[in-house]
């Protein structure tokens, strides 16, 4: 349990720094709200297509490739995202269900997922994990855009705006980019590997102080109903749900582990960064990214812990 909390606390520490270091940085006049316009723009254009881009091109696509596990994820993270939906109709002001919808239910898989994966289970995890990403990336990013143009004020509703609000968001062309290369074993020319490696390097960073830099108390204090609401959902309801199914579809020890991993990652940064970029309350997904983030730490190990204690993984 102790080793669990290391493993955990060592993954999301660092977020928390960077976040505080935006807090900070803001408090200093040494970043404004300029600043974070132009760094969320390229964090979304640039530096983190380009970052998944080459986890796609790196990941092992002939290991651990395993047909069931990708279709479950895929299938409960549809449920889930319509779940969630659907209460956001119900309950949740109209201007503000996209950012709520995707707060609620879209994970940092590829940041606190994946490293809890490879600390938990090795290089079986990172293969696993690898290979899940990819229907991560393109699932939540396909859905959240969705929802975003839906209830954009700076975007078109139907059909077709949706659609090409799909074909054209940044995050879904670095993916798609990186298939071929991935699946053909492409090799790109060492020089651009490693340019390309800088350029992704700036992404978590950027995004993580431009985050830090949106919240204020103010911010907190108002949007915390909210904020709270899509966190319950985020940390325990999907969770709890999907890994009670992931068990009952006989999924077992590793596989289940890097499951409920994956369910139970807190509110990815790039949530804040597309809501930003669709003109969402941005302030309300930095919220719900922070409360996520702190609440992994315990619900993270004690979900663990009891699938431990039961044997299952």
């Amino acid at each position: 349990m102790l080793a669990v909390v290391q493993q955990t606390l060592a993954v999301t520490a660092p977020v928390f720094a960077m976040l505080f270091l935006g807090v900070g940085l803001k408090r200093l006049g040494w970043i404004d709200a300029r600043f974070i316009d132009t760094a969320s723009a390229l964090v979304f254009k640039g530096t983190m297509p380009v970052m998944l881009f080459l986890a796609i091109l790196h990941a092992d696509l002939s290991t651990a490739l395993q047909p069931a596990l990708l279709g479950y994820f895929l299938l409960a993270t549809l449920l889930g995202f319509l779940l969630v939906w659907g209460w956001a109709i119900l309950r949740i002001p109209r201007e503000e269900r996209g950012v709520y919808t995707q707060g609620a239910f879209r994970g940092n898989n590829g940041i606190v997922g994946l490293a809890l994966a490879t600390s938990l289970y090795g290089d079986y995890g990172l293969s696993l994990g690898g290979i899940l990403g990819g229907v991560v990336i393109l699932s939540y990013n396909s859905l959240s855009a969705i929802v975003l143009a839906i209830y954009s004020p700076q975007a078109k509703a139907d059909v077709w705006s949706i659609s090409k609000s799909i074909l054209r968001n940044p995050l879904i062309l670095g993916v798609l980019a990186a298939i071929p290369f991935a699946y053909w074993q492409v090799k790109l020319p060492a020089w651009l590997l490693t340019s390309g490696d800088y350029f992704a390097s700036m992404t978590l960073p950027l995004a993580l102080i431009c985050i830090g830099g949106t919240l204020s108390l103010a911010s907190l204090r108002q949007g915390s109903g909210l904020a709270l609401s899509a966190s319950l959902w985020k940390m325990l309801w999907l969770p709890l749900l999907a890994t009670l199914g992931a068990f009952l579809c006989g999924f077992r020890n590793a596989e289940l582990g890097i499951l409920f991993l994956y369910f139970a990652s807190p509110t990815a940064a790039a949530s804040f960064v597309m809501a930003k970029a669709s003109g969402g309350n941005h302030e309300l997904a930095a919220s719900i990214i922070v409360i996520t983030t702190l609440a992994a730490v315990l619900s993270t190990n004690i979900g663990l812990f009891l699938l431990q204690w039961g044997g299952w993984i």
